[in-house]
C-alpha cells in the first residue's frame, strides 16, 4: 500500500478530545496493551499530529505522528500500528515468522504466502480472516511487516499451508517506514525453545534441497545464521558510520578508550550530561537579572550552549522524558532552582541558588561550550554556504526580434540588460534615430513602431525619450534570469526568480505553524535547514512534499518562527532579501499578546 510516495493533503495537531478518543480506541482494538503503554503511546502533553494523506492508488488514509515518526494509520476505520509502534511493542500483534529474502519481496508489494511462513514450535498464531497481524523474520521478533489475515489459522492448517497468508499493508522499508527517522529494525531474540526449533526446521529445509550436509562439521553456515549475522552487521555498520560522523579528526583513540571505560547505560550517560549542562548554565549563563527565566528559554540558549562538544542534548533519551521533570528534580531533590507557573501552561525559573555546595563546587569542564558557534551557526555542515550568483535576464521574443536582427540576436536568445541598452543604443545611432533638435528624444520608425508602440499609439507618438525607450523594449522581452552555483555552470530560466516565502498558518487549538517554501531553488537542503533550526528554537520541525510540485518539500516548524528564519537565512546562508518573502509578518517586539 505504502511501496509508492503519497500525497499529504493536511498535518495539524491533534486537539484533546481526539486524543483522548484515540486512546480509547486503541485500547479497543489492542486490548493486549496496559493503561501506561497507552500513556507512552498517546502522551497528554507531547505535540501529536494528525497527517491526512492519499495513497497512490487514491486511498484516503490518516497517519498518528509522534516525535517525528508514524505510529498508526487508519484505513476504512481500522487502526493498525506502524513498524515502528510495534518495536517497542512486539507482542501487539500475532506475528507469522517467514525467512530473510522474503522481506525484499513484501516491500515491494507482495503479500506473504503460506508457502513462506515459518511454523515455530508453538505453532500459528490463532487469527481469524481479517484479524490484524505482523510478519517478523527467523531469528528476531521485531516486526518488519504488518497487515490482515487472509483465512483464518483453522483453514491455513487445512489447506496445507497452500495459498494467501496474509494481506501486507506496511512494511519496514517502505514510503510509510521512510515518512519517519528511518531507523533500522531492533534485534529481539526468540524464545530459546522457538529458536532451537527455527534453527532445526531451517537445516532440514536445506538438506532437503542439497545445500546443507549431514555431517557435523559443514564449514559454512546455514542460510538463517547468515542472513541475521549480516543484518546485524549492517546495523553495527551504520552506528559506527554515525559515531565516526560524530567525532574529530584525531580523537579515534580518545573516543574509544572513553566509551569502553564507561560502563554506564546510555540513559544514565544521558542524565550525566543534562546534569551537567544545567550546572554549567547556571553557574556560567545566567544572570540574576534575566529571572524570571521562561524554561524553554532555558534550555535553548543556555543549557544547549553548554553541550559538550560532539554532544546533543536529547531529554526522551533520559529517565525523565520531559523538561518539566527534570526541571523538579532539580528543585525537588537537589534544592537548586525554584520553578513556578507564572502563566497557565508556561513555566518560568524564577530563584537560583548560586550558593548551593553542588553548584559552588561544580569546575566547568574545557570541552564545553565550544560547539556552540558551530551548532547554531553552521548546523550540520562545516562548509560555509555560498548562496548562487542570480543575474536576471531578458529573452528576445519574435515580436521583437526585427529590433535585435542587426545584432544577429534571434528568437529564444537571453541578454542582460546593459547588453540590451547597447543593442538599441547601436540601433538607433545605426538608422540615424536622434533627434535633430533634442537628442534626449528617439524618432519612432516602422520597425520601433511595431516593437514597442500600442496599436493605440501609432497615430500619435513620433519619439519617445531614451528611458522610456529602453524601458518599453525591456518590458517587451521574456523574463530570464541565470542561476550559477558555485563550482557548476550557470542554468538559465525563464521567468521571474521565485523568491523562498514564509508564511504562518494556524492549525488545530489554534496554534500556529511557520511555512518555508521553495528552499531547494536557492541550493539548500531542507532537511539541513530543518535540523538547524530545531536546534535553535528548540520547537517540533518536520518536512512534507510540496503539493503540485513534484521534488519539493515544505519546511514546517512549531509557532511564529518568521524572525529566526528570517535571520537563518540572511546572516548564514546570505540569500538576497529581495530574494526572501514574507518577513514583513514577523512578531514585533515588544508586544505581547
Amino acid at each position: 500500500m505504502f511501496t509508492k510516495a503519497f500525497r499529504v493533503k493536511s498535518n495539524t495537531v491533534i486537539k484533546g478530545s481526539d486524543r483522548r478518543k484515540l486512546r480509547a480506541d486503541i485500547s479497543t482494538a489492542f486490548p493486549s496493551l496496559s493503561a501506561e503503554d497507552l500513556n507512552e503511546l498517546i502522551p497528554n502533553k507531547e505535540e501529536l499530529n494528525t497527517v491526512k494523506i492519499y495513497a497512490h492508488k487514491g486511498a484516503a488514509t490518516t497517519l498518528y505522528v509522534l516525535h517525528k515518526n508514524p505510529i498508526f494509520f487508519q484505513l476504512e476505520k481500522q487502526l493498525y500500528p506502524t513498524v515502528y509502534t510495534l518495536w517497542r511493542y512486539p507482542a501487539m500483534l500475532p506475528a507469522f515468522t517467514t525467512w530473510p529474502p522474503v522481506l525484499q519481496k513484501l516491500a515491494g508489494g507482495a503479500d506473504l504466502m503460506l508457502p513462506g511462513v515459518v511454523v515455530l514450535n508453538s505453532g500459528l498464531p490463532e487469527v481469524n480472516q481479517g484479524d490484524c497481524c505482523a510478519v517478523n523474520l527467523v531469528m528476531n521478533r521485531a516486526p518488519v511487516a504488518v497487515g490482515t489475515a487472509a483465512t483464518s489459522s483453522a483453514e491455513m492448517r487445512n489447506s496445507g499451508m497452500k495459498g494467501k497468508g496474509v494481506n501486507v499493508l506496511h512494511t519496514y522499508m517502505d514510503q510509510l517506514w521512510a515518512f519517519g527517522d528511518k531507523t533500522n529494525p531492533p534485534v529481539i531474540p526468540f524464545t530459546s525453545s522457538s529458536a532451537q526449533v527455527e534453527t532445526e526446521e531451517c537445516e532440514e529445509g536445506m538438506k532437503a534441497e542439497g545445500q546443507v550436509s549431514d555431517g557435523q562439521d559443514s564449514p559454512e553456515p546455514n542460510a538463517v545464521e547468515t542472513s541475521c549475522q549480516g543484518m546485524k552487521e549492517l546495523r553495527l555498520a551504520d552506528k559506527d558510520l554515525e559515531a565516526l560522523k560524530d567525532k574529530e579528526p584525531g580523537e579515534d583513540g580518545e573516543g574509544e578508550d572513553e566509551d569502553d571505560n564507561d560502563s554506564r547505560s546510555p540513559q544514565e550517560r544521558t542524565d550525566a550530561l543534562l546534569l551537567q549542562c544545567f550546572l554549567h548554565a547556571l553557574k556560567a549563563k545566567v544572570k540574576k537579572s534575566e529571572l524570571p527565566l521562561l524554561t524553554s528559554t532555558f534550555l535553548r540558549n543556555h543549557m544547549a550552549s553548554c553541550c559538550p562538544k560532539g554532544k546533543q542534548i536529547d531529554i526522551r533519551k533520559s529517565s525523565y522524558k520531559k523538561l518539566s521533570k527534570f526541571l523538579l528534580c532539580m528543585q525537588r531533590d537537589h534544592s537548586l532552582i525554584q520553578v513556578k507557573e507564572l502563566k497557565k501552561g508556561v513555566e518560568s525559573i524564577v530563584e537560583v541558588d548560586w550558593r548551593n555546595p553542588e553548584l559552588y563546587s561544580f569546575s566547568i569542564p574545557e570541552d564545553c561550550g565550544l560547539e556552540k558557534d558551530s551548532m547554531e551557526e553552521g548546523g550540520a555542515c562545516e562548509v560555509p554556504f555560498q548562496p548562487p550568483e542570480i543575474t536576471p535576464l531578458y529573452g528576445v521574443t519574435a515580436h521583437l526580434e526585427p529590433l535585435f536582427q542587426d545584432a544577429k540576436k534571434r528568437k529564444g536568445a537571453t541578454l542582460k540588460a546593459s547588453e540590451v541598452r547597447n543593442i538599441v543604443t547601436d540601433y538607433v545611432k545605426e538608422n540615424e534615430l536622434v533627434h535633430e533638435t533634442n537628442k534626449n528624444y528617439v524618432n519612432i520608425n516602422p520597425t520601433l513602431c511595431d516593437c514597442l508602440l500600442e496599436k493605440s499609439e501609432y497615430q500619435e507618438v513620433e519619439n519617445l525619450k531614451w528611458d522610456d525607450l529602453i524601458s518599453r523594449t525591456l518590458n517587451k522581452m521574456q523574463a530570464c534570469h541565470e542561476v550559477l552555483f558555485p563550482g557548476q555552470r550557470p542554468v538559465v530560466k525563464k521567468g521571474q526568480v521565485e523568491p523562498i516565502d514564509i508564511t504562518v498558518a494556524t492549525r488545530g487549538s489554534n496554534k500556529k505553524v511557520t511555512i518555508v517554501k521553495n528552499l531547494e531553488g536557492f541550493g539548500l537542503d531542507p532537511a539541513v535547514v530543518a535540523d538547524t533550526l530545531q536546534r535553535r528554537v528548540q520547537a517540533s520541525c518536520f518536512l512534507q512534499d510540496s503539493p503540485g510540485v513534484k521534488n519539493r518539500v515544505l519546511l514546517q516548524i512549531q509557532g511564529n518562527q518568521i524572525q529566526h528564519v528570517g535571520k537563518l537565512l540572511l546572516d548564514q546562508y546570505h540569500i538576497p532579501r529581495k530574494y526572501v518573502q514574507g518577513l514583513d509578518k514577523a512578531p514585533k517586539p515588544g508586544k505581547k499578546k
